[in-house]
């Protein structure tokens, strides 16, 4: 008999990313303590470690995730609970005899549940957002922390404080009624377009991308916009989302490298999603209430159209970029503009709009790549390669790390040939 095990680590990993949401809330309706379910998934995976290497994957991962947490709550509850307590206990393990292919029916209405619970509006915005991407979007601490520029430290302290509020404010879970959604919703586009974010350009790790995180937040879109059809914000999310991701399979070579915007073979782009992309957009806008995942998409739109990187209508996409800038006043839409009016009218204009990001991006690797790529425009090739270094040493993301290491190397052998 081999000693091989069946299955990798790096396999099981993978399946921790994929199903640590779900497992996660389905727990949460079923004991209405997150972070009893939380421990209790950890708890889950660390016996899969174990064991599935020696008994192989089963059947169903999800199911057997979730009868082994729920099976550990239970443990601890009656090893914790009074001889009172003993028979409302009974009573919660009988309503949980379902077996496991019910309870992967439900995931897809949990998760969204546990998506409102989270951004109840007793929460600030900020804590709203982080906490449903680390119950929900499989992002690490870390690379929540990374998407809203704080410290890791600072962020696991959100994350505690806004588990707790849950908890002592007896926060329903549930889906709200429909005249609670507009208090809920900001948050809710927050956490979904994060969470394709993350996976379209990964934070940390050697694949730029994360097509499971993808491809769930377009699910989660799409199932957002059924619940509140009509609602401009949530159209223009999920046609941002599709004209994005039409874009991902031109995105890397076979190897997995970075290959950028302009030079894609736009032959390979989805043709469907960028069809329904773009009429998703043209409806939203013309609801008359335009807000940014609006703008944004429309700013997609207009990349997607364009048969040839030399096609682009940049004076349309700045001027977009500009409105947006006006809205959001977000760092990020700044360094995007100065990109745009880089191309709509010159280097130096980016430059110029580059001097009026907020300090908050200070020392942030995209900060350095674009200044990299405007100086290289304007023909300052040494300043240039100081830059793409520099980005290059302070992304976590190890295709785009080399990507811009490369960038550096070709302008200073560029150097060398004039020399």
């Amino acid at each position: 008999m081999s000693d091989q095990p069946l299955v990798s680590t790096s396999e099981i990993a993978r399946i921790f990313r994929e199903e640590y949401g779900r497992t996660v809330a389905v727990l949460v309706r079923r004991f209405g303590d997150i972070d009893l379910a939380e421990e209790a998934v950890q708890d889950a995976f660390a016996t899969a470690v174990q064991r599935w290497p020696f008994d192989g994957v089963p059947p169903s991962p999800a199911g057997w995730l979730i009868t082994t947490a729920r099976n550990r709550i239970i443990d601890r509850l009656r090893r914790e609970a009074s001889r009172d307590d003993r028979h409302a206990l009974a009573a919660v393990m009988q309503s949980q005899s379902r077996d496991d292919l019910e309870e992967e029916e439900a995931v897809g209405d949990d998760r969204l549940r546990l998506m409102f619970t989270c951004c109840h509006p007793a929460l600030a915005l900020n804590a709203q957002v982080a906490l449903t991407l680390r119950l929900l979007g499989g992002l690490t601490t870390e690379a929540i922390a990374r998407a809203f520029l704080v410290p890791p430290a600072t962020m696991a302290q959100r994350l505690v404080r806004a588990k707790g509020k849950i908890r002592d404010a007896r926060i329903p879970y549930r889906v709200p009624q429909a005249a609670d959604l507009p208090a809920r919703l900001r948050g809710v586009l927050a956490v979904i377009y994060l969470i394709f974010n993350e996976g379209y350009t990964a934070s940390s790790g050697e694949r730029l991308t994360r097509d499971d995180l993808c491809a769930e937040a377009i699910r989660l879109g799409r199932q957002l916009n059924d619940l509140m059809a009509g609602e401009p914000e949530v159209m223009g999310l999920l046609a941002l989302m599709l004209l994005i991701d039409a874009r991902r399979p031109a995105r890397t070579d076979a190897d997995g490298e970075l290959i950028p915007l302009a030079e894609q073979d736009r032959t390979l782009w989805d043709r469907a999603f960028i069809a329904e992309g773009t009429e998703l957009v043209d409806l939203a806008l013309s609801r008359g209430a335009v807000g940014e995942y609006q703008l944004q998409a429309a700013i997609a739109a207009v990349h997607d159209r364009a048969a040839a990187a030399a096609d682009t209508d940049w004076a349309q996409i700045l001027a977009l970029y500009e409105l947006l800038d006006r809205m959001t006043g977000n760092p990020i839409v700044t360094l995007n503009r100065a990109v745009a009016a880089a191309m709509a009218n010159s280097p130096e204009a980016g430059l110029a709009v580059l001097d009026t990001v907020d300090e908050s991006l200070a020392g942030h690797y995209r900060l350095d790549a674009v200044r990299a790529h405007l100086l290289e425009l304007a023909g300052d090739t040494t300043a240039a390669q100081t830059h793409y270094r520099l980005a290059a040493e302070r992304t976590t993301s190890a295709p785009e790390r080399r990507f811009l290491a490369l960038q550096a190397a070709r302008l200073n052998a560029g150097a060398g040939d004039a020399a």
